[in-house]
C-alpha cells in the first residue's frame, strides 16, 4: 500500500506508518460496489475514512421511506459516533455506490493520549480533525440546499454549489438522478418535472449527469458568474 495516497497518513514517513498501523489499529477494506461498509445502531466505535470510491449514509424509516443523508467522497469520514442517532426504528447504514476503498480504525483509539508523545501520532490526530472539519463543511452545505422550500430551489442551490466547486458552469453530477431526489428530499418524478421546466426555460441544459448552467441560470438566482468558466 502507498501511504502516501492516504490523507490520514499525510505528512508521515512510511517507516512511522506502518508502526501507526499497529498502534492504532488501522485495517484497510475493499467494499464492491451495492455492499455496505458500516451498520448504525450497535453502538459501533468503529471510524471509516474512504479512501477511494463513493458511499452514502442512508436512512430508512419504519414506513420504508428512504432518505441519503450524506454522500462520500474520498476523505469522507463517517461513523456511528459521529452521526445523528437513529429516532425510533429507523435504520442506518453506509453503502458503496462504486468500489470503495477504506481505513477502519476505533475512535478510541484516535483520542486516546499517546504515552511517548510521538510527533507522527499527534500529526495523525491532526490529520483526522482536518478530515472532520471537511465533514462539518459537507454537512453545512446540505443543510443549506435542503433549508429551501420548493424543489427548484433546492436543485438550484446545489448546482451552484457544485458550480462553484468545479469552478465551471459544467459539471457532473456525482451520483444518479435518482440518488439526487434521495439527496434533495423529494420525489425523483416531481423532481424531473421540475428539472424538464427549468430546461424549457432555458435555464440549464443535461445531458446524462452533465449539467450546464445558462446565463438565465445566474440571473435568476441573484449569483455572479464571474469566477466560472
Amino acid at each position: 500500500m502507498n501511504f502516501s495516497q492516504v490523507t490520514l497518513f499525510e505528512g508521515i514517513q512510511e517507516q512511522d506508518c506502518r508502526a501507526m498501523m499497529d498502534c492504532f489499529g488501522v485495517t484497510l477494506r475493499s467494499f464492491r460496489a451495492g455492499q455496505t461498509i458500516l451498520e448504525y445502531g450497535s453502538g459501533n466505535s468503529l471510524v471509516g475514512i474512504l479512501q477511494q470510491g463513493a458511499a452514502s449514509l442512508v436512512r430508512v424509516d419504519r414506513d420504508g421511506n428512504r432518505t441519503v443523508l450524506e454522500h462520500l467522497g474520498p476523505n469522507s469520514v463517517f461513523g456511528e459516533l459521529l452521526a445523528f442517532p437513529c429516532v425510533g426504528m429507523d435504520s442506518m447504514w453506509v453503502r458503496c455506490e462504486d468500489d470503495c476503498e477504506v481505513a477502519m480504525l476505533r475512535y478510541d483509539q484516535i483520542t486516546k493520549r499517546c504515552e511517548r508523545a510521538c510527533a507522527h501520532h499527534s500529526r495523525l490526530v491532526e490529520n483526522f480533525f482536518g478530515l472532520m472539519r471537511h465533514k462539518a463543511m459537507a454537512l453545512s452545505e446540505r443543510v443549506e440546499v435542503l433549508s429551501r422550500r420548493s424543489i427548484r430551489e433546492k436543485l438550484s442551490a446545489y448546482f451552484l454549489l457544485l458550480s462553484l466547486k468545479n469552478r465551471s458552469k459544467r459539471f457532473q453530477l456525482p451520483f444518479s438522478y435518482s440518488f439526487l431526489a434521495d439527496y434533495i428530499c423529494t420525489d425523483r418524478s416531481a423532481m424531473m418535472r421540475e428539472l424538464r421546466n427549468m430546461k424549457e426555460e432555458r435555464l440549464l441544459q443535461t445531458q446524462g449527469r452533465e449539467i450546464l448552467l445558462y446565463p438565465a441560470f445566474f440571473q435568476l438566482t441573484g449569483s455572479v458568474d464571474k469566477r466560472l468558466e
